[in-house]
């Protein structure tokens, strides 16, 4: 019997995708959403991983990703919250669909207004309690 307790996190890692995407779009949209997440948060990497061989792997997120999704006007309450809590979050637009590199999505993020952005996918990461009322409204993706 395993004596060791499970752990337990004080934080959040969420995403949620507008419901009206295709299935290949909330991969490709997740993706690149927890990827923002690992490069400015160290502290949600954890350790690298090791198989039986000793063959490495690379570090992924020590906690679960929660995934949900909402309407149109889900995302943008949803957005409005999490930049009145400062927390840390990244955006896909729907622009983002129509560019095929990194400096061309950074440009078309900047060209829209905060208030306008065509919100498809958010992630935030944050202590649970604030995590929870950004995603309130959302509801777990199937």
């Amino acid at each position: 019997m395993n004596d060791i307790e499970p752990i337990r996190f004080d934080t959040k890692i969420a995403v949620i995708l507008r419901e009206d995407l295709e299935p290949w779009q909330r991969l490709n949209v997740t993706a690149f959403l927890v990827s923002g997440l690992g490069t400015k948060l160290p502290e949600v990497i954890g350790e690298p991983y090791e198989d039986a061989d000793g063959m490495g792997y690379l570090p992924m997120f020590r906690q679960p990703v929660l995934v949900f999704e909402g309407s149109k006007e889900t995302l943008t309450t949803a957005h409005a919250r999490v930049l009145s809590r400062a927390l840390p979050r990244a955006v896909f637009t729907s622009d983002l669909f129509g560019t095929g590199n990194d400096r061309d999505n950074r440009a078309a993020v900047r060209a829209v207004p905060t208030g306008e952005l065509d919100l498809v996918g958010l992630a935030v990461y944050g202590p649970r309690n604030a995590v929870d009322k950004v995603v309130k409204g959302a509801r777990m993706h199937p």
